[in-house]
């Protein structure tokens, strides 16, 4: 098999081809660093590659597949990592020039551990926005990070450099966060299929200074792979006393479909202007949900939009996040990100509150809606992916993220889990369909996602 062929394949397929001797972990992981030698130039996926490191990984597993050993359910897949999560000897620097390189960095985060532990093939670190604070992704210490379908347009954030280094092929999986669509909007732009679980699901250490609006989720081409690495990485840890007890298994739960499930489809959630090539498609994939067999009927949740307070909670954090930091480190930081640092430090315990509760009745309202309806289908981004390298279009009437993500941040405020899927393309750019599920309605959600991408062929586009 060809090195391109190899880095093609999803992480269950090159399990697979482990189990049947046709291809080694070795191949895989090689075949996945040539790629991010030859592609990472043109799109800043990664802010760091330890190529020596992944190679020794890749072959250990594979003299553990020689014997018949296996060592967990990631054995000698290649994985990258957001540089948000803490990994055990490499510097987390969370896109900041105030984030001192030289550690120590002796502690893996819990899902960073998990993977380790199922014997997955580190190969380095993705780019993010500085402190993971905006939905596109540069900072000032590597610059931007861009589409693999236009490098002149972003590749969406926060999770951009992991949405671009698997849609590249280098490396099938990454782990990134979802504080207010963080995962959804670069899978979206970049035609690759994540998940935002429900929160508690995975555990999460240290804590977000964005609190409970904060998810670790998944990034894949497929729903069936982004099932296996939820897997693996669910489940309570004792760092964090907000994760769930263990659920039961996304993979056991692919094939359930969603013949007879009653399907709610808002195209607009009542109060968002779509790019009439994003309606088009998600309309398109509608269809599909029909056909499966679900009873799909247009309506809307009936929220307005809670986009104030969610940008008072999500700048509080962000000034939780600067209060350590003076004035002369701030200089060198994204003025965009003190900005709003500076506004959430204005707000009030009152106001904080005032939008909890906010959240708390979007929460209990979407709550009723999932009493009907099983599933919700949206957009996952009104547009398709801009120019690299500014916050917003060109003509944005808003100067923050939030003005072009509507359909991503309410679905943080509830902690319900999200899905997006690619759904066919606009302007030449992919198009996300979101798959929206009640809190712990996980495995439905990527069953949904399997069963459409089982009936359509958008998630084996390549750039």
């Amino acid at each position: 098999m060809t090195s391109d062929r190899t880095a093609d394949l999803t992480a269950t397929e090159l399990l697979a081809a482990y189990r049947s001797g046709e291809l080694s972990p070795v191949e895989a992981t090689e075949a996945a660093l040539e790629r991010i030698e030859r592609h990472d130039p043109d799109v800043n996926a990664f802010c760091l590659v330890d190529a020596d490191a992944a190679l020794a990984g890749a072959k250990a597993s594979a003299e553990r597949w020689q014997r018949g050993e296996p060592d967990g359910a990631l054995d000698g897949v290649p994985i990258s990592i957001k540089d948000i999560l803490l990994t055990r000897g490499w510097p987390t620097r969370r896109g900041s020039r105030t984030v001192d390189p030289t550690g120590p960095w002796e502690v893996d985060g819990p899902h960073v551990a998990r993977v380790r532990e199922q014997g997955a093939v580190l190969l380095g670190k993705t780019t993010t926005p500085e402190l993971a604070w905006k939905g596109v992704t540069d900072n000032p210490l590597t610059g931007v990070t861009r589409n693999p379908w236009d490098t002149t347009r972003t590749a969406g954030g926060s999770s951009g450099g992991s949405a671009a280094a698997v849609a590249l092929g280098m490396g099938p999986l990454s782990l990134g966060t979802d504080g207010g669509g963080s995962v959804r909007i670069p899978a979206a732009f970049t035609g690759t299929t994540t998940i935002k679980p429900t929160y508690g699901r995975v555990p999460h250490y240290p804590a977000s200074p964005f609190g409970t609006l904060a998810h670790v989720g998944p990034m894949t081409r497929t729903a069936a792979d982004a099932a296996l690495l939820l897997d693996v990485v669910s489940g309570a840890d004792t760092r964090d006393p907000w994760t769930l007890a263990p659920t039961d298994s996304a993979v056991a739960a692919l094939d359930a479909g969603v013949a007879g499930l009653r399907i709610a489809v808002s195209p607009t959630l009542g109060y968002v202007d779509v790019h009439p090539g994003v309606a088009a498609a998600v309309a398109a994939a509608v269809q599909v949900f029909t056909e499966l067999g679900a009873e799909v009927e247009e309506a809307d949740p009936g929220f307005t939009d809670p986009v104030e307070a969610f940008e008072l909670l999500w700048f509080s954090g962000v000034a939780k996040s600067l209060e350590h930091i003076g004035p002369v480190e701030r200089a060198q930081m994204d003025q965009g990100l003190v900005a709003v640092a500076e506004q959430g430090a204005r707000a009030s315990a009152v106001q904080y509150l005032g939008a909890m509760a906010v959240r708390n009745d979007l929460g209990a309202l979407m709550g009723e809606f999932h009493s009907r309806y099983d599933l919700l289908l949206t957009p996952t981004v009104p547009i398709p992916a801009f120019e690299a390298g500014v916050e917003v279009p060109a003509g944005s009437p808003r100067e923050r993220w939030t003005s072009w993500t509507p359909f991503t941040y309410p679905f943080n405020m509830t902690q319900q889990p999200a899905a997006s899927v690619p759904c066919g393309f606009a302007d030449g750019l992919p198009v996300g369909l979101q798959i929206v599920g009640p809190r712990h309605a996980d495995n439905a959600v990527l069953a949904a996602a399997h069963a459409y991408q089982q009936a359509t062929d958008w998630h084996t586009h390549r750039p």
